[in-house]
Formats: C-alpha cells, sequence, structure tokens
C-alpha cells in the first residue's frame, strides 16, 4: 500500500464544488468513482482545499493511499481513462505516508480573470467574469500592492471553522493585463472563505469608481466593512500548491509545534478561496 500524490485539473462549470455531496455530481465524487473502477477500497481521498461550484483548477492536490501494482505513470493514465472529460490527472508521484495535501501545504495560487464589455460574451462567461463599467488598471495594481504581508482579512472572508483565525500572509498579489480583460494572481500560505472573490469585488468596485481606495486599505487595515458583493465563480482557478521540501517540513513542524503547543494538523489551514 502507497500514498500517492496526484494532480488534478478540471472544470468546475458542472460540478457542485469539489466536496463529495449525497447526491449532487462532484469532482471529488467523480475521482473516488474512477479510483474504485481501478479496484480502489478506501473511503476517502484527501485534498488541498474544497472549491465551490463553478470554481476551475489547473493544480489540485489531492492524495489517496491505494494497492497498486503498477508505475505511478500507469496509474494516470487509468485514472484518466476513467475520469470525465472535465476532470484529468496531470501528474502523479509516490508521496510520503504522512503526506497530506492541505496540512502540508506552504502556501496556494489562485488566478482570477476578468473581461470587460458592455454585452456578455457565452464564450468566455465560462472561465471569465465579465464586468461593466471597465475597471482603471492603475488603481487594481495599487489595490493589490496593499494586499502583500501579514493582515487580518476578516472584512473579506469567514474564518474555516468556528473561532477560527482571520489572519493570512498575502506572499503576491498582483493584476495582470489580458487582452481587454484583467488576470488577479494571489498566492498566500491560506485563504479564508471566498476570499479570493471577496478580495477582486472589492477591487473592482475601486477600479470602478464605486468604492474609495481609501475604505480598501481601512478593510485591510482595521477590518472596516466592505462593500457588499461577491465576484462570480466562474472567473476563480486555483493554479498551485506548494509544499516543502524535507528541510522545510522539519522547519515548518518545529516552529508550529513552538508557537502554538499543538499539532501543526490542527491549525486553521483549510482553503476555500
Amino acid at each position: 500500500m502507497a500514498r500517492y500524490q496526484i494532480i488534478l485539473a478540471y472544470d468546475g462549470t458542472d460540478f457542485l464544488g469539489y466536496q463529495r455531496q449525497e447526491a449532487d455530481r462532484t469532482v471529488q465524487g467523480e475521482v473516488e468513482a474512477a479510483l474504485r473502477r481501478l479496484g480502489w477500497q478506501g473511503r476517502s481521498i484527501l485534498s488541498s482545499g474544497r472549491t465551490d461550484t463553478g470554481v476551475h483548477a489547473s493544480g489540485q492536490v489531492i492524495a489517496v493511499d491505494f494497492d497498486w501494482n503498477h508505475s505511478p505513470e500507469a496509474l494516470g493514465k487509468a485514472l484518466n481513462a476513467n475520469l470525465p472529460i472535465d476532470v484529468a490527472v496531470k501528474a502523479v508521484k509516490v508521496a510520503e505516508k504522512e503526506f497530506h495535501p492541505r496540512f502540508d501545504a506552504l502556501w496556494r495560487c489562485y488566478h482570477y480573470r476578468l473581461y470587460c464589455c458592455e454585452e456578455r460574451n457565452p464564450l468566455r462567461d465560462r472561465f471569465a467574469w465579465r464586468v461593466w463599467p471597465p475597471v482603471e488598471g492603475d488603481s487594481l495594481r495599487s489595490a493589490a500592492a496593499l494586499l502583500v504581508g501579514t493582515h487580518d482579512f476578516a472584512a473579506f472572508g469567514s474564518p474555516t471553522r468556528p473561532q477560527g483565525s482571520t489572519i493570512r500572509e498575502v506572499l503576491r498579489a498582483v493584476w495582470q493585463p489580458e487582452g481587454d480583460g484583467w488576470r488577479f494572481e494571489i498566492t498566500a500560505n491560506a485563504f479564508l472563505y471566498h476570499m479570493v472573490r471577496r478580495l477582486v469585488y472589492v477591487q473592482v468596485a475601486v477600479a470602478q469608481g464605486r468604492w474609495k481606495m481609501e475604505q480598501f486599505a481601512a478593510g485591510i487595515e482595521n477590518q472596516m466593512t466592505q462593500i457588499a458583493g461577491i465576484a462570480a465563480p466562474n472567473g476563480l482557478e486555483l493554479v498551485e500548491v506548494r509544499y516543502p521540501d524535507v528541510g522545510q517540513k522539519l522547519e515548518k513542524r518545529f516552529n508550529t509545534l513552538s508557537a502554538s503547543g499543538e499539532d501543526d494538523r490542527g491549525q486553521d489551514v483549510r482553503d476555500q478561496g
């Protein structure tokens, strides 16, 4: 029996999110069904995070314990032969037995795409949020620069467990132009529920002149209540989850134990984006 680390890509449009549901189609449900066709008898796979309905991924990470008698590459091919067209395995490797895709993550990277057009475009709306009136690029860039660092993001999301921490460290946040649209790239140690989509919505409001930069900054600095609204899920994509090497992992666990007196698997690091 080995633990396999698998990178998934999926189009989230026709899924009721990642997490398995009793009667609805989900990414986890489809992957576990494909594994069972290959002889897997486990209860549940592990994941780096649970994306919401309509959210996409090109770098979702899962782990599964499986008595597989062939190569990791063969497992990837076998899974792809049994998965539906909107889910695919990108890579498979044997992981450490204690590897956990959520709790061992150093950071996660999300991208959010939007385009500015007065009329909707069905060919683009599957993977990007249409906004109108247009956004002002310098305002987007200035707003994103305020996010970098360790802040209390309570104004932009809710904790992932009761009384959980709302403090997160953002390592990178930038807006990149894409034709008549923009791509928001954000990397953080973890995210609150709906944090990325709330951040996008408020930044767009600033860049459209519906909200002031000073008000946005106050949300970051002292958790001032922000303009109501959330960006559409179809623009969001989980791009990458990064894990430590052996030395980094030992240091991460030592620092966590020293700071809190509990194992890092008890920390509030679940991710929804």
